[in-house]
């Protein structure tokens, strides 16, 4: 562990006035605080706050952010409390302590509308302090760096999160190398093997081609002292896990892919980057499409750099990144930068963002949001997007992010001129508007009166702010629909609790849930943005509770009348979460078909005999039975273990039957009771993965008579 010595050295470093007689205290204090406690590794529990610190020290930061993070864990963890830190160290340091305490206990991984209104939190607390989050990721990283002495389980979860939420997080702030460090880190969690073999392939590359990365800095070292310009030139190998993402992306393997090295020149002014630049495509050819000028045209962290891929030696791609010393220090810290020190004063970096306009910028954008949903989409495209910049026909530049569409540039110009869009024109030519727009292109939307979003736009679009307004048009238009359903469905999940669904019951779980009214409740009911269940939940967590595990097979379909009967249809079996309807016959009441049932085509003139049905939301019974048409390997024990793998599926089989029995191969119907189509799938890819199952297909028999609903 570092000692106080230490790690005020660090800090001295770069900060020649810092406050050493503090920085001792709140390491005195802390290790006092935290003695006695110890990590999963068995060293002393202090070991972590000071590698914390000790993390923040290589980003230059303030007194205050150093001193967090040797407390950070104090109010949470010990009998210390927030008067004390405070009292000790200042309400500063009290009020990052205290904010790092509130983001430990969000849950960000946690069900999707709780980790919407704890990403509010997060986004809360960011926008009061950024240093909280600095602290937050530089907590996370030594975990990550850590984390082998946890349980696997722990393990798995701690680098989803961390893969999901704390690497984007630390990229959107501009911070790459924490970035990339985290996704590996998390990678060698989560996919070992795929890491493993990463590695053994650069080894074997390495052992084939020698030193590449000496070979082309020096190259490029060259071509820039042949053009006059002094510059650093670095060359590596990207991290495991961002050339397996290169992999997947390009579904590329590794002896095809190229661009696996990176090199960054760090030039004495901006001029000179522009020179670089030059010099690079003189010498050898640049990639077409894989060119973007970031110091023109920055990203919203400050960011600021040229990157180019170009064709090197014996035809390798070679990433270059070019950008001057302050350009470097921004794109290492990204918007830390603006707390960096240098020589005991604040480092006055022109390029560094303020970091109360970023969050603004970042956070703007979601206040329209009208749901959790809408929100947590909002700040999850954020923080993954990698922009693109379009042009107006005047000239103005629009940012998006990458994979955007003219129908998300309508709708980040105003909403008005999206809803209305009937086409686009990019750089003068009539595209459709799924095209993928690229950097620097001109874009002009068409629009038309009276045209309105249309659900399809849904899969085109990629931005939060376009799927939150069409969202709202199509929910608005298909409102009165919408609410009458919902109806009907509050209807049945309150019956099926022994509860009516009043007005009164309604308009409570709406205040409950936070909507404006139960007229909203219900809308979002039949559009299905809101389960019944969930309503049912927030008003009688005990009855659903006892009741809510499964439906009662007689009431699992919606749109009979009182006193109809149903059965499902024997010749295409539906089971829940398939679309279906109801023919009407004299004597069986309905009788339930798929959609796409063949049997349909019989009754399709005569449409007074057609019931519009649809499966009640919620868990069924394993009562629907399924017939599986397969052909297995005619070898010992392979049936036995077909109905093994099954019942581990939770399904059971209440028939089976050969249909064909050859020397080398069975052919048969199974007979399985399952819940629903989820479970069906579940079951078929179970028996797919196995390797004595040569075919398997759902049996479908058109004569077959209808069976129990």
């Amino acid at each position: 562990m570092i000692d106080a010595d230490d790690l005020v050295q660090l800090v001295h470093n770069y900060n020649p006035r810092t406050n050493e007689d503090l920085i001792r205290r709140a390491y005195d204090y802390g290790r006092a605080m935290h003695k006695g406690q110890f990590r999963h590794s068995g060293e002393e529990y202090f070991t972590h706050p000071v590698a914390v610190a000790a993390i923040l020290t290589e980003m230059r930061l303030d007194d205050s952010t150093i001193i967090t993070a040797l407390l950070h864990d104090t109010i949470e963890d010990t009998k210390s409390t927030y008067s004390e830190v405070a009292e000790r160290f200042g309400s500063e340091v009290a009020e990052l302590v205290d904010g790092v305490t509130k983001l430990t206990n969000l849950q960000l991984s946690s069900s999707e509308t709780k980790q919407a209104e704890n990403f509010r939190k997060l986004f809360m607390a960011m926008s009061k302090d950024l240093r909280v989050i600095l602290v937050k990721l530089a907590d996370r990283l030594h975990n990550m760096r850590t984390i082998r002495s946890l349980p696997h389980e722990k393990q798995v979860r701690k680098a989803r999160e961390t893969m999901d939420i704390f690497a984007p997080l630390a990229g959107r702030m501009g911070m790459q190398w924490m970035r990339e460090e985290l996704e590996d880190l998390a990678f060698r969690v989560l996919n070992p093997e795929g890491r493993n073999s990463i590695i053994r392939r650069f080894i074997t590359l390495q052992r084939e081609t020698g030193d590449v990365v000496n070979r082309i800095t020096s190259d490029i070292r060259l071509e820039l002292d042949k053009a006059g310009i002094e510059a650093d030139v670095f060359g590596r190998a990207k991290k495991p896990y961002a050339i397996w993402r290169k992999m997947e992306e390009k579904e590329q393997g590794f002896s095809r892919l190229s661009d696996i090295y990176g090199f960054r020149i760090i030039t004495r002014s901006e001029s000179d980057c522009y020179r670089a630049l030059g010099a690079i495509h003189q010498r050898w050819r640049a990639v077409p499409g894989r060119f973007k000028d970031y110091i023109s045209q920055p990203k919203s962290n400050g960011y600021r750099s040229i990157h180019t891929t170009v064709s090197g030696r014996d035809g390798k791609r070679v990433e270059v990144q070019i950008r001057t010393r302050e350009m470097h220090e921004v794109a290492e810290a990204g918007v830390a930068a603006h707390w960096a020190y240098r020589d005991g004063v604040r480092a006055e970096n022109r390029f560094a963002v303020d970091p109360a306009k970023w969050i603004a910028s970042l956070t703007e954008r979601f206040e329209t949001a009208d749901d959790h949903d809408e929100f947590l989409e909002h700040v999850k495209l954020e923080m993954y997007s990698d922009q693109v910049f379009c042009f107006t026909p005047k000239g103005d530049v629009v940012k998006l992010p990458r994979g955007a569409t003219p129908l998300d540039y309508a709708y980040g110009i105003h909403t008005r001129i999206g809803d209305s869009c009937v086409g686009a024109k990019v750089d003068g030519i009539r595209v459709p508007l799924w095209t993928r727009l690229k950097n620097g292109q001109s874009v002009e939307i068409i629009t038309a009166e009276g045209q309105r979003p249309q659900p399809t736009w849904l899969d085109i679009v990629v931005t939060g702010r376009a799927k939150a307004a069409i969202r709202r048009s199509l929910r608005e238009e298909d409102r009165e629909r919408f609410v009458k359903l919902g109806g009907e469905l509050a209807r049945v999940a309150f019956e099926h609790v022994g509860k009516k669904a009043t007005e009164k019951a309604l308009k409570t779980a709406a205040k409950q849930m936070g909507l404006p009214s139960h007229t909203e409740l219900l809308a979002r009911l039949g559009s299905a943005e809101l389960s019944a269940r969930a309503v049912v939940e927030t008003l009688y967590p005990e009855l659903a509770a006892g009741k809510s595990d499964e439906i009662e097979a007689s009431r699992a379909v919606i749109g009979l009348s009182g006193d109809q009967t149903y059965q499902r249809a024997g010749c295409c079996q539906p089971v829940p979460g398939e679309r279906i309807v109801g023919i009407t016959y004299r004597g069986r009441g309905v009788v339930v078909h798929a959609i796409d049932c063949p049997v349909l085509i019989e009754v399709e003139d005569q449409p007074d005999r057609w019931v519009d049905l649809q499966w009640h939301s919620g868990q069924h019974p394993a009562v629907h039975t399924v017939s599986l048409d397969m052909t297995i390997a005619n070898d010992s024990g392979v049936l036995g273990r077909i109905c093994t793998l099954i019942g581990e599926q939770k399904a059971n089989i209440s028939d089976l039957h050969f249909l064909d029995r050859k020397p080398d191969y069975y052919r048969l119907i199974v007979d399985v009771d399952l819940r629903d189509v989820e479970h069906l799938h579940t079951v078929m890819l179970a028996l797919e993965a196995e390797s004595d199952v040569a075919e398997l297909g759902r049996h479908r028999d058109p004569g077959r008579k209808p069976m129990g609903g």
